[in-house]
């Protein structure tokens, strides 16, 4: 039951370097990143799947050392839109264009009305926004994980503009907003593992309003 999966992943604090991630469900769990939703689908980030240990080694120096970038097998790293442009925007028009004919001059009214509201905001704006539509992949990443058995940790402990610098990321009007490392647990070196999940009861965290 896809509930049991939920409870049976968590982030992983230590990962076994010598029980790689089967490379079959990571990429369905890349394409579960690819079929999540966005605003206005958008899809206003990059997904940077790094296998290349030498590079991963350099990334845990700018993510306070932690091992599982380098005892994990896989680095996911969300890199977000830096800002919209018209041009970003175009690109979403003419691919919905193509895939769903007929459907232009009701499509570029839709994305002229979202650039009348996204273009003149800050790029810092724009940048946060785009960062969401990231956090909900990676939401879809992880139960995507959580249901194939593969152990993930999710990540905001690291230095974005050092990732940003060691990928090239500005380059290509891309920041880095999330990183997840896949791997294999190592229970007998991870204090977390044994312990018991802790979520707020029900109770607590849900109001039903009828």
């Amino acid at each position: 039951m896809f509930l049991d999966k939920l409870d049976w992943r968590y982030a992983a604090k230590k990962m076994d370097p010598n029980r790689p991630a089967d490379e079959a469900k990571v990429a369905k769990i890349v394409d579960a990143i690819r079929m999540a939703p966005t605003s206005s689908g958008l899809q206003p980030f990059h997904l940077f799947v790094i296998r290349n240990a030498d590079l991963r080694a350099k990334l845990r120096g700018a993510a306070f050392d932690q091992p599982q970038l380098t005892d994990g097998s896989h680095l996911l790293v969300f890199a977000a839109f830096d800002d919209y442009s018209d041009a970003r925007i175009d690109a979403v028009v003419d691919q919905h264009a193509e895939e769903r004919p007929g459907t232009r001059e009701a499509l570029e009214t839709y994305y002229g009305t979202l650039k009348s509201m996204y273009l003149p905001r800050t790029a810092e704006e724009n940048f946060d926004h785009a960062a969401r539509q990231a956090y909900i992949a990676l939401g879809f990443a992880l139960a995507a994980a959580a249901e194939l058995g593969v152990d993930t940790t999710p990540m905001e402990g690291f230095d974005p503009g050092q990732f940003d610098e060691i990928l090239g990321l500005r380059d290509k009007g891309l920041k880095s907003a999330v990183i997840l490392a896949i791997g294999t647990r190592d229970e007998s070196g991870d204090w977390l593992a044994p312990l018991k999940k802790v979520r707020k009861p029900m109770r607590e965290l849900v109001t039903e309003l009828d």
